[in-house]
C-alpha cells in the first residue's frame, strides 16, 4: 500500500506550476481591465490544480496497466512499481475530475459563462484519453497540443473570460503560457524517449529524436519571451516576464549539454520554476499596467 508521501509524490507537483501559471495570467488579464473577481480566481485555480493532478493520476494508472512505467527515470509510479492497485488509482484520477468537474460548473454558474460547459467537459475528456483509452492521443504525438490548447489557452483565456472580455495582454499570455506548458512536457518525454520507444509510446519527442526535441524545446521557451515582447505593446510592463530569464540557466544547461536520463530531472522542474515565475511577472507586470497606464 503507497504511503501519503508515496501519493503526493505520484502526484507530481513539479508538474502543478503548469495549472498555476494560466491562473495567474488569466487573472492579472482581467486586473488589468479593472474587473477581476477574485471568488472567480481562487475557483478557476483550484479547477486547474484538480484537473493537473487527475490526469497525472490517470497516467500513472494508464501507463501502468500497459507496462510502459515498469521501468522508468523520474517520480513515482504508483502502479508500474506496484505500490498502488491499478483501480485505486483510476479511483484518484476520477475523483480529481468529479471535482474539478463540480467547482467548474459552480464558477460557470456564478459568471454565467456557459460556453464553457462544453470545453470543460473536452478539457476532462483530454485529460483522460492522453494516455487511456484503446488509442490515446499521447501515444500518436499529440500531447503538446492538446497541452498547449487546454493548459495554455483553455486555462488562461477561460479564467479572463469569467471575468471580463479577452485583450490582445490576455491572447499573447496565453500562447505564452501554453508554449511553456508544452516545454515541460518536452522535457519531460526527452527524458523517456528509451523506455517510450520500446514500448512503442510514439510521443512527438520518439518521433522527432533527440536532436529535434532538444531544438523543439529552445523554440518553446523562446516563445514565451516573443508573447511577452508582444504583450508590451499594449501593456508595456508585461516586460516585466524577461526577469525570469536567469531561472533557465539550468534547465537550459540539462536540454543543450546532452543530459540523458536522470540528468534531464533538472530541466523538467527548472522549465516549471522557470513557467510559474514567467507568469507570475507577466501577471504582475499587467496588474501595475492598470495603475500606471
Amino acid at each position: 500500500m503507497a504511503t501519503l508521501n508515496q501519493w503526493i509524490e505520484g502526484a507530481r507537483p513539479r508538474t502543478l506550476p503548469a495549472a498555476v501559471s494560466p491562473v495567474l495570467v488569466g487573472t492579472g488579464a482581467a486586473y488589468e481591465t479593472g474587473h477581476v473577481v477574485w471568488a472567480y480566481a481562487i475557483l478557476a485555480l483550484a479547477v486547474s490544480v484538480l484537473l493537473q493532478i487527475g490526469v497525472n493520476y490517470a497516467n500513472d494508472y494508464s501507463d501502468g496497466i500497459r507496462g510502459t512505467d515498469a521501468v522508468r527515470v523520474g517520480p513515482v509510479r504508483l502502479v508500474g512499481q506496484q505500490l498502488a492497485a491499478p483501480r485505486t488509482v483510476k479511483f484518484a484520477a476520477f475523483t480529481c475530475f468529479f471535482f474539478a468537474g463540480l467547482l467548474g460548473l459552480a464558477l460557470v454558474g456564478l459568471s454565467e459563462l456557459w460556453v464553457m460547459v462544453p470545453i470543460g467537459a473536452a478539457a476532462i475528456a483530454a485529460a483522460w484519453y492522453y494516455t487511456g483509452g484503446s488509442r490515446p492521443y499521447g501515444y500518436l504525438g499529440l500531447g503538446e497540443a492538446f497541452v498547449f490548447v487546454f493548459f495554455g489557452l483553455v486555462a488562461t483565456l477561460g479564467t479572463m473570460a469569467t471575468m471580463t472580455p479577452l485583450t490582445a495582454a490576455g491572447w499573447w499570455g496565453a500562447i505564452g503560457v501554453g508554449s511553456l506548458a508544452s516545454a515541460i512536457l518536452v522535457a519531460n518525454n526527452l527524458r523517456d524517449i528509451p523506455t517510450d520507444r520500446e514500448h512503442r509510446k510514439l510521443t512527438l519527442a520518439v518521433r522527432m529524436g533527440e536532436r529535434g526535441t532538444r531544438a523543439f524545446y529552445v523554440g518553446l521557451v523562446a516563445i514565451s519571451f516573443v508573447m511577452a515582447v508582444l504583450a508590451s505593446f499594449t501593456s508595456p510592463l508585461a516586460l516585466l516576464a524577461v526577469l525570469a530569464a536567469p531561472l533557465l540557466v539550468r534547465p537550459m544547461r540539462a536540454v543543450l549539454g546532452g543530459a540523458e536520463g536522470r540528468g534531464l530531472i533538472p530541466a523538467l522542474a527548472g522549465t516549471g520554476i522557470f513557467q510559474l515565475a514567467w507568469s507570475a511577472l507577466f501577471a504582475l507586470g499587467l496588474g501595475l499596467g492598470h495603475h500606471l497606464f
